[in-house]
Protein backbone atom coordinates (compact mmCIF):
# COMPACT_ATOMS: atom_id res chain seq x y z
CA UNK A 1 0.00 0.00 0.00
CA UNK A 2 1.04 3.34 -1.01
CA UNK A 3 0.43 6.47 0.92
CA UNK A 4 0.10 9.64 -0.71
CA UNK A 5 -0.31 13.11 -0.02
CA UNK A 6 -2.95 15.12 -1.49
CA UNK A 7 -2.97 18.71 -2.42
CA UNK A 8 -3.46 19.76 1.17
CA UNK A 9 -1.32 16.89 2.77
CA UNK A 10 -4.05 14.76 3.52
CA UNK A 11 -2.84 11.19 3.21
CA UNK A 12 -4.68 8.92 0.74
CA UNK A 13 -4.00 5.37 0.93
CA UNK A 14 -3.96 3.44 -2.56
CA UNK A 15 -3.55 -0.35 -3.19
CA UNK A 16 -2.07 -1.69 -5.85
CA UNK A 17 -2.18 -4.92 -7.97
CA UNK A 18 -0.74 -6.03 -11.35
CA UNK A 19 1.35 -4.70 -13.96
CA UNK A 20 0.27 -3.54 -17.30
CA UNK A 21 -2.03 -0.63 -18.46
CA UNK A 22 -2.70 1.34 -14.96
CA UNK A 23 -6.33 1.51 -14.58
CA UNK A 24 -7.63 3.91 -11.24
CA UNK A 25 -10.63 2.90 -9.38
CA UNK A 26 -12.59 5.08 -7.48
CA UNK A 27 -14.52 3.27 -4.60
CA UNK A 28 -18.65 4.15 -3.92
CA UNK A 29 -19.75 5.75 -0.69
CA UNK A 30 -18.71 4.70 2.99
CA UNK A 31 -16.88 1.62 0.86
CA UNK A 32 -12.89 1.05 0.91
CA UNK A 33 -10.76 -0.13 -2.01
CA UNK A 34 -10.99 -3.53 -0.22
CA UNK A 35 -14.60 -4.14 -0.34
CA UNK A 36 -15.34 -2.29 -3.96
CA UNK A 37 -12.52 -3.99 -5.96
CA UNK A 38 -10.27 -6.21 -4.16
CA UNK A 39 -12.51 -8.61 -1.35
CA UNK A 40 -14.99 -9.83 -4.68
CA UNK A 41 -11.66 -10.15 -7.05
CA UNK A 42 -12.65 -7.47 -9.97
CA UNK A 43 -8.71 -5.92 -9.27
CA UNK A 44 -7.34 -9.73 -10.12
CA UNK A 45 -9.16 -10.22 -12.79
CA UNK A 46 -8.25 -6.73 -14.11
CA UNK A 47 -4.76 -7.53 -12.71
CA UNK A 48 -5.05 -11.22 -14.61
CA UNK A 49 -6.19 -9.33 -17.71
CA UNK A 50 -2.85 -7.05 -18.45
CA UNK A 51 -3.91 -4.18 -16.14
CA UNK A 52 -2.03 -2.70 -13.15
CA UNK A 53 -4.90 -1.41 -10.79
CA UNK A 54 -4.31 1.73 -8.60
CA UNK A 55 -7.40 1.82 -5.68
CA UNK A 56 -7.11 4.62 -3.47
CA UNK A 57 -9.53 4.80 -0.58
CA UNK A 58 -11.26 7.95 -0.76
CA UNK A 59 -10.92 10.60 1.66
CA UNK A 60 -13.01 9.76 4.95
CA UNK A 61 -12.84 6.14 4.31
CA UNK A 62 -10.77 3.23 4.27
CA UNK A 63 -6.89 4.05 5.54
CA UNK A 64 -7.21 7.01 4.18
CA UNK A 65 -7.17 10.76 6.33
CA UNK A 66 -10.53 11.47 7.80
CA UNK A 67 -10.28 14.79 9.45
CA UNK A 68 -12.72 16.48 11.36
CA UNK A 69 -11.91 20.07 10.15
CA UNK A 70 -14.38 21.65 7.48
CA UNK A 71 -11.44 23.25 5.95
CA UNK A 72 -10.44 20.17 5.01
CA UNK A 73 -13.46 19.40 2.45
CA UNK A 74 -13.60 22.20 0.23
CA UNK A 75 -15.75 21.78 -2.78
CA UNK A 76 -15.02 18.93 -5.34
CA UNK A 77 -12.60 17.47 -2.53
CA UNK A 78 -12.59 14.10 -4.20
CA UNK A 79 -11.58 15.52 -7.28
CA UNK A 80 -8.71 17.04 -6.27
CA UNK A 81 -8.12 14.26 -4.16
CA UNK A 82 -7.90 12.20 -7.36
CA UNK A 83 -5.70 14.35 -9.54
CA UNK A 84 -3.14 14.24 -6.52
CA UNK A 85 -3.34 10.33 -7.07
CA UNK A 86 -2.70 10.69 -10.89
CA UNK A 87 -0.24 13.16 -10.47
CA UNK A 88 2.05 10.79 -7.71
CA UNK A 89 1.98 7.80 -9.85
CA UNK A 90 3.05 10.26 -13.08
CA UNK A 91 -0.30 9.13 -15.22
CA UNK A 92 0.26 10.15 -18.62
CA UNK A 93 -2.80 11.59 -20.44
CA UNK A 94 -5.06 8.65 -22.34
CA UNK A 95 -2.15 6.35 -21.12
CA UNK A 96 -4.57 5.51 -18.25
CA UNK A 97 -8.10 4.52 -17.50
CA UNK A 98 -10.20 5.42 -15.13
CA UNK A 99 -13.38 3.80 -13.48
CA UNK A 100 -15.53 4.57 -10.61
CA UNK A 101 -18.49 2.80 -8.81
CA UNK A 102 -21.42 5.20 -7.37
CA UNK A 103 -19.76 8.22 -5.62
CA UNK A 104 -16.88 7.41 -7.41
CA UNK A 105 -18.42 7.38 -10.60
CA UNK A 106 -19.88 10.78 -9.93
CA UNK A 107 -15.97 11.36 -8.43
CA UNK A 108 -14.75 10.64 -12.12
CA UNK A 109 -17.10 12.29 -14.33
CA UNK A 110 -16.83 15.16 -12.43
CA UNK A 111 -12.81 14.85 -12.83
CA UNK A 112 -12.92 14.55 -16.29
CA UNK A 113 -14.61 17.82 -16.53
CA UNK A 114 -12.16 19.16 -14.65
CA UNK A 115 -9.76 18.12 -16.97
CA UNK A 116 -8.31 14.68 -16.42
CA UNK A 117 -7.53 12.51 -19.42
CA UNK A 118 -7.94 8.92 -19.28
CA UNK A 119 -8.31 6.51 -22.40
CA UNK A 120 -11.20 4.81 -21.44
CA UNK A 121 -14.16 5.80 -18.40
CA UNK A 122 -16.03 3.32 -16.54
CA UNK A 123 -19.13 4.94 -14.90
CA UNK A 124 -20.34 1.96 -12.97
CA UNK A 125 -23.47 2.11 -10.57
CA UNK A 126 -24.65 4.93 -11.79
CA UNK A 127 -27.41 6.66 -13.55
CA UNK A 128 -28.07 9.86 -14.78
CA UNK A 129 -30.35 11.18 -12.22
CA UNK A 130 -27.38 10.49 -10.16
CA UNK A 131 -24.89 12.79 -11.42
CA UNK A 132 -26.89 16.01 -11.30
CA UNK A 133 -29.64 15.14 -8.65
CA UNK A 134 -26.62 14.67 -5.76
CA UNK A 135 -28.67 16.93 -3.17
CA UNK A 136 -31.26 14.85 -2.59
CA UNK A 137 -29.01 11.70 -2.41
CA UNK A 138 -26.91 13.68 -0.02
CA UNK A 139 -29.21 14.72 2.03
CA UNK A 140 -30.52 11.05 2.79
CA UNK A 141 -27.21 10.05 3.53
CA UNK A 142 -26.61 12.77 6.34
CA UNK A 143 -30.01 12.03 7.73
CA UNK A 144 -28.98 8.39 8.22
CA UNK A 145 -25.42 9.82 10.16
CA UNK A 146 -27.93 12.34 12.36
CA UNK A 147 -30.38 9.17 13.27
CA UNK A 148 -27.85 6.80 13.19
CA UNK A 149 -28.48 5.35 16.87
CA UNK A 150 -32.42 5.68 16.08
CA UNK A 151 -32.84 3.64 12.76
CA UNK A 152 -34.69 0.34 13.46
CA UNK A 153 -35.33 -2.36 10.63
CA UNK A 154 -37.80 -1.42 7.95
CA UNK A 155 -36.51 2.10 8.05
CA UNK A 156 -35.66 3.43 4.45
CA UNK A 157 -31.92 4.18 5.75
CA UNK A 158 -31.25 1.08 7.76
CA UNK A 159 -29.07 -0.41 4.97
CA UNK A 160 -27.30 2.41 5.06
CA UNK A 161 -26.59 2.98 8.70
CA UNK A 162 -26.18 -1.06 8.52
CA UNK A 163 -23.43 -0.77 5.51
CA UNK A 164 -21.61 2.18 8.02
CA UNK A 165 -21.56 0.03 10.78
CA UNK A 166 -19.51 -2.96 8.94
CA UNK A 167 -16.89 -0.71 7.77
CA UNK A 168 -16.42 1.24 10.80
CA UNK A 169 -17.05 4.83 8.98
CA UNK A 170 -15.94 8.00 10.25
CA UNK A 171 -18.86 9.84 10.49
CA UNK A 172 -17.87 13.60 11.17
CA UNK A 173 -15.40 13.24 8.16
CA UNK A 174 -18.15 11.16 5.72
CA UNK A 175 -21.11 14.12 6.91
CA UNK A 176 -18.04 16.73 5.80
CA UNK A 177 -17.42 15.11 2.76
CA UNK A 178 -21.12 14.31 1.53
CA UNK A 179 -21.56 18.47 2.05
CA UNK A 180 -18.11 18.96 -0.72
CA UNK A 181 -19.43 16.75 -3.44
CA UNK A 182 -21.32 18.98 -5.83
CA UNK A 183 -23.33 18.24 -8.70
CA UNK A 184 -22.99 18.01 -12.45
CA UNK A 185 -25.38 19.77 -15.07
CA UNK A 186 -27.19 17.32 -17.83
CA UNK A 187 -25.44 19.68 -20.62
CA UNK A 188 -21.48 18.92 -19.06
CA UNK A 189 -21.41 15.52 -20.44
CA UNK A 190 -20.80 16.90 -23.58
CA UNK A 191 -17.00 16.92 -22.11
CA UNK A 192 -17.16 13.70 -21.75
CA UNK A 193 -15.49 12.80 -25.37
CA UNK A 194 -13.91 9.09 -24.36
CA UNK A 195 -15.77 5.96 -25.28
CA UNK A 196 -17.41 5.47 -21.72
CA UNK A 197 -19.13 2.35 -20.29
CA UNK A 198 -21.94 2.57 -18.37
CA UNK A 199 -22.05 -0.81 -15.94
CA UNK A 200 -25.00 -1.23 -13.89
CA UNK A 201 -26.93 -4.20 -12.17
CA UNK A 202 -30.45 -5.12 -13.79
CA UNK A 203 -31.91 -4.13 -10.90
CA UNK A 204 -29.85 -0.70 -9.98
CA UNK A 205 -31.79 2.12 -10.23
CA UNK A 206 -30.89 4.24 -7.03
CA UNK A 207 -29.05 6.28 -9.37
CA UNK A 208 -31.66 6.45 -11.74
CA UNK A 209 -31.33 5.27 -15.45
CA UNK A 210 -27.86 3.97 -17.18
CA UNK A 211 -29.62 3.70 -20.30
CA UNK A 212 -30.13 7.37 -20.43
CA UNK A 213 -26.90 8.71 -19.20
CA UNK A 214 -25.49 6.08 -21.55
CA UNK A 215 -27.40 8.00 -24.48
CA UNK A 216 -26.61 11.55 -22.92
CA UNK A 217 -22.99 10.62 -23.43
CA UNK A 218 -21.02 11.34 -26.95
CA UNK A 219 -19.58 7.86 -26.64
CA UNK A 220 -21.14 5.76 -24.23
CA UNK A 221 -22.82 2.60 -23.49
CA UNK A 222 -25.34 1.08 -21.56
CA UNK A 223 -23.45 -2.52 -20.28
CA UNK A 224 -26.29 -4.28 -18.01
CA UNK A 225 -24.92 -7.40 -15.06
CA UNK A 226 -27.00 -9.03 -12.73
CA UNK A 227 -27.91 -7.36 -9.16
CA UNK A 228 -28.75 -4.46 -7.21
CA UNK A 229 -26.69 -1.63 -6.49
CA UNK A 230 -25.04 -3.56 -3.16
CA UNK A 231 -25.03 -6.72 -5.07
CA UNK A 232 -23.85 -6.43 -8.11
CA UNK A 233 -19.97 -5.75 -6.38
CA UNK A 234 -20.13 -8.87 -4.68
CA UNK A 235 -20.81 -10.97 -8.24
CA UNK A 236 -17.58 -11.77 -10.56
CA UNK A 237 -19.62 -9.94 -13.40
CA UNK A 238 -18.35 -6.07 -12.37
CA UNK A 239 -15.04 -6.87 -13.12
CA UNK A 240 -15.05 -9.08 -16.23
CA UNK A 241 -17.67 -6.26 -17.59
CA UNK A 242 -15.07 -3.45 -16.57
CA UNK A 243 -12.41 -5.78 -17.97
CA UNK A 244 -14.05 -6.71 -21.02
CA UNK A 245 -14.91 -2.98 -21.35
CA UNK A 246 -11.52 -1.26 -21.43
CA UNK A 247 -9.76 -4.05 -23.46
CA UNK A 248 -12.35 -3.73 -26.02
Amino acid sequence: MDMIESFDGAGLAAHRMGQGRPVLLLHGLFSSAAMNWIDFGHARTLADAGYEAIMPDLRAHGSSAAPHDPAAYPPDVLVRDARAVVEHFALEPRGYDLVGFSLGARTAANAVLAGLQPRRLALCGMGFQGLYGWARRSTFFIDAIDRFDEVKQGDPAFFAVAFMRKMEVDRVAARLLLQAVEDIAGGDLCGITMPTGVICGDEDRDNGSPQELADALPDGRHIEIPGTHMSCVTKPDLGQAIASFLSA
